[in-house]
């Protein structure tokens, strides 16, 4: 409900006294929830001791008494960070090594030292959670050039230790394809490299980025810094179903090549070829880069880069926004409609800096959506303006987030027709 008088905000203004056309006779259709078919492999059940266990067991030969390891911290909501960053910080220190975090997270954060802090305690990530200072910095410094001749960054604190370890969920990236995704490559080529390290990466189109960072993770490799990896992967009802702990020469190399292919299997699209409808209730940074996973949806939106065969989706519906983003909503153009209580939260400094950052895939990612007072009047003009006539079937889905996408909700429209492995609940 909207507010009035000087108590309004700015977009509560904008829409005040706007007259929105629905037609009397509009009906938003009733919605049924629905199991959706999904891989689910056997979940890890200790995820620190898991981590603990495999760092000793990969790098135990690759570490020497008092090695400094700056470890990266990243700025996604994964499924036990906070266990998988301890267990890979105490596996490290029974090797003799002696670690210490960085937000390893690109220009996220606002692109400010304190920002990554707060993002990273925002995840749970405190020093006293596990176990290591966290040092945090946007001062980078080049540590090798490609073949091609592109610098390689490093965020200072982790230049001045003996080496680096990523530690990030291994999944389908959202703005290219290629053999190795989103990973322990990106964050070591992209997040410890802070603004400039992701800019020039994300700055180019969906082929070159793919090459951009096959070739920097190599270029990394040789100057002897990179220590190794860990790697999680998750299931989409939010479980951790392996955690590997890789040396130097697998991150970028077969070995991740192995893991994003089986990432990848478990992140399938919507199951449902059309949608006029689909309301999301909400969307943020730990949920997807952007906001919404294009994977999940079909819309990638990226120049060069094909969007999904399938779904296809008429009408998106975007209700809330996490609060662990900040206000950064990269990817909020997916949305066709926003309420007012979305469009309050939108920090667009930080928002504005990660699209420039991520180069093309932040151009249509970044536009506005229509904003309409509450979430009802979002889903009616979704319905209204989908294509279909006022007397139609609507296929309409709803789905709490792109992210943990066990179940949903669906309309007769779809129940009618659902795909084999969909089942009512």
């Amino acid at each position: 409900m909207l507010r009035y008088g000087a108590a309004m905000s700015p977009w509560e203004q904008l829409v005040a006294g706007v007259e929105l056309p629905f037609h009397p006779d509009l009906v938003v259709p009733e919605l049924h929830e629905v199991r959706l078919p999904i891989p689910q492999p056997p979940a890890v059940g200790d995820v620190a001791a898991v981590a603990h266990e495999r760092v000793v067991g990969a790098l135990a030969g690759s570490i020497t008494p008092g090695m400094t390891v700056a470890v990266g911290g990243g700025s996604r909501g994964l499924t036990d960070r906070v266990g998988l960053m301890r267990g890979t910080i105490s596996g490290l220190r029974a090797l003799g090594a002696e670690p210490f975090v960085v937000p390893a997270m690109g220009s996220h954060g606002g692109a400010t030292a304190e920002g990554q802090r707060k993002m990273l305690e925002s995840l749970g990530m405190t020093e006293e959670a596990v176990g290591a200072e966290i040092r945090a910095t946007m001062e980078t410094v080049e540590v090798a050039r490609t073949s091609g001749g592109m610098p390689i960054y490093l965020d200072r604190h982790a230049a001045s230790a003996d080496r680096i370890l990523p530690v990030n969920r291994v999944k389908p990236h959202t703005c290219f394809k290629g053999p190795i995704e989103s990973g322990c490559t990106k964050m070591a080529v992209v997040g410890f490299g802070k603004q400039p390290g992701a800019a020039q990466i994300h700055s180019c189109g969906p082929v070159e980025m793919r090459d951009r960072l096959l070739d920097g993770i190599a270029a990394l490799r040789g100057t002897g810094r990179l220590l190794g990896g860990v790697a999680s992967i998750e299931s989409v009802s939010g479980d951790v179903v392996r955690i590997e702990a890789l040396t130097g020469d697998e991150v970028g190399g077969d070995a991740e090549r192995e893991l994003t292919e089986f990432a990848r299997g478990l992140v399938p699209p919507l199951p449902f070829p059309e949608i006029d409808v689909l309301v999301i209730e909400h969307g943020g940074k730990d949920i997807s880069g952007t906001t919404m996973d294009p994977n999940v949806t079909g819309r990638f939106w990226v120049h060069g880069l094909p969007d999904g065969e399938s779904p296809t989706v008429s009408t998106i519906v975007l209700l809330g926004i996490t609060p662990v983003s900040g206000g950064n909503v990269l990817g909020i153009g997916f949305a066709d409609f926003i309420p007012v209580s979305v469009a309050e939260q939108i920090d667009f400094a930080k928002t504005y800096i990660n699209c420039f950052t991520a180069g093309p895939s932040g151009v249509r990612r970044s536009r506005m959506p229509m904003v309409l007072p509450t979430e009802q009047d979002c889903i009616k003009a979704a319905v209204s303006m989908c294509g279909k006539g006022l007397d139609e079937p609507k296929r309409v889905v709803r789905i709490t987030n792109t992210l943990h996408l066990t179940s949903c909700w669906v309309s007769d429209a779809l129940l009618a027709e659902l795909p084999a492995g969909v089942e009512r609940i």
